[in-house]
């Protein structure tokens, strides 16, 4: 897929994987599910599931993974926050416009990761109430188990959201 293709399925994805609601509950189911999902491909990741503000609903760090992981979900976390969308999008349009994030609005890298592995709680009818994220795998990998995940959890088909296997050039 090309970066545009790329771009146009996250959207879809921001849109279709959407929530009516979202509690504890739904934080652990879905948080037990991406660590279900990386156990059985024997892979080591890190999980966060927390709400706007700093409330912490879910969060388990897989043998093998290091408090990089940890880091790497704040500041994936702090780009959700800032811009209501994917960390994976907002790397990808980054990239798509030849910039950065200290260039376009001057953040400081050590705060903002602009790479692929956390998405927003979106609630239909009130917007981004939080983040799901993983950090250990390659940035389009973190960001495709997310999605793999809520598209199961919210009954959405995933072979209409799912990206190509293949990062875009």
């Amino acid at each position: 897929m090309s970066l545009t293709l790329d771009l146009a399925r996250i959207a879809l994805q921001e849109e279709r994987l959407q929530f009516d609601r979202f509690d504890a509950t739904a934080a652990w189911e879905i948080g037990s599910r991406l660590k279900a999902a990386a156990e059985a491909r024997g892979l080591s990741a890190a999980f966060d599931i927390a709400l706007n503000g700093g409330a912490t609903l879910f969060f388990f760090a897989m043998p093998g993974t290091t408090p990089d992981n940890i880091d790497w979900i704040r500041r994936k976390k702090n780009v959700v926050a800032r811009f209501q969308r994917s960390s994976y999008a907002v790397g990808l349009e980054l990239r798509q416009k030849n910039t950065s994030l200290p260039a376009l609005i001057g953040v400081d890298e050590r705060d903002y990761a602009p790479h692929g592995g956390c998405f927003p709680i979106k609630l239909r009818g009130t917007g981004c109430v939080g983040a799901i994220t993983v950090s250990g795998l390659p940035q389009r990998q973190d960001h495709a188990l997310v999605i793999e995940v809520l598209a199961a959890y919210l009954n959405q088909p995933l072979d209409e959201l799912a990206l190509d296997e293949v990062d875009p050039p």
